[in-house]
């Protein structure tokens, strides 16, 4: 799948480590500002592509050799379409998590420190897609931007 880019459109590859995402994500969201991405949105854009990622690089990579991660953007007047791209293992069940929360019901000591990342990412785009096709995970966010008038 090639996407189709124009100067709104946003591309970057990088090793699936965890010393690279945090760089990635921060020149992803510093191009997306600069490409006009609502103000409004950045925070929500800057959690869920750091969770996605995150679970790229902790779990699609977990016991195999990290590869690289590709992130394309493509930022229209009323929506952030984001493909992220990799070599790793498939999601369970090929398909992403339905995003429920881990239980918060226990002691202080015992609260979870994961199982939130599905939750948000699902709380926080419009729409998730997802495809397992050539060896590759295909993980696509969308944001949706009310019209401010």
């Amino acid at each position: 799948m090639k996407p189709i880019c124009n100067e709104a459109c946003l591309e970057l590859s990088f090793p699936a480590r965890v010393s690279e995402a945090s760089p990635g994500v921060a020149q992803l969201c510093a191009g997306l500002a600069h490409r006009g991405l609502p103000a409004h949105k950045a925070d929500d854009v800057k959690i869920a592509l750091t969770e996605a990622i995150n679970n790229v690089v902790e779990h699609a990579y977990a016991g195999i050799a990290p590869a690289k991660v590709r992130v394309t953007c493509r930022l229209d007047q009323d929506r952030l379409d984001i493909l992220i791209s990799d070599t790793g293992n498939p999601l369970p069940g090929h398909r992403p998590p339905d995003g429920v929360p881990a239980s918060i019901d226990t002691t202080l000591q015992n609260l979870p420190e994961g199982g939130f990342g599905w939750y948000l990412i699902h709380q926080l785009t419009s729409d998730i897609w997802y495809e397992r096709s050539d060896g590759c995970n295909r993980l696509s966010l969308r944001f949706d931007f009310a019209r401010h008038r």
